[in-house]
């Protein structure tokens, strides 16, 4: 799990760079030719995308270097952690429901795949079998009862 969210920051990381070395200087300098830096539209844009190029790099080799710092091994074998995948029944609506806890880069709600930063994957957070789980969401409470869970260690 954790290489291939290494991969796709790290290719990221590529294309930015690229661009803020070889694509933005070539643009910057085509729309300076044009004149008036003052009421041009090119050179504006090229420097606004520039600012946010380089601020996303350092937001993406930040989270790089924290996920670096992630000891897998560490991860419990015996409580819900990231990589694991929960089985709760959604005491609400009485229906059973699958999650599976991943970076906030994998989070895709439509698939269940919730990150351990939202309010639902904190709350499975160092859980077992057995446990019911109250959680604050913006359009109110859940409570959730976790019937099985594996970990990033289990087979799947």
């Amino acid at each position: 799990m954790s290489s291939d969210i290494k991969k796709k920051l790290e290719e990221e990381i590529q294309t930015l760079e690229k661009e803020l070395r070889e694509e933005l200087p070539r643009a910057l300098k085509t729309a300076a030719a044009l004149g008036d830096l003052s009421e041009n539209a090119d050179y504006q844009a090229a420097r606004e995308r520039q600012d946010f190029v380089r601020v996303r790099l350092g937001q993406l080799k930040q989270r790089l270097a924290d996920l670096s710092m992630i000891n897998f091994d560490k991860i419990p074998r015996d409580r819900i952690s990231l990589g694991s995948k929960v089985v709760v029944l959604d005491v609400d609506k009485n229906e059973e429901v699958t999650y599976k806890l991943v970076t906030s880069e994998d989070t895709n709600a439509d698939a269940g795949l919730i990150s351990t930063t939202s309010p639902i994957g904190r709350s499975f957070l160092n859980k077992r079998e057995g446990e019911t789980v109250e959680v604050k969401i913006p359009s109110g409470t859940r409570t959730f009862e976790i019937i099985r869970f594996t970990t990033m260690h289990d087979a799947e």
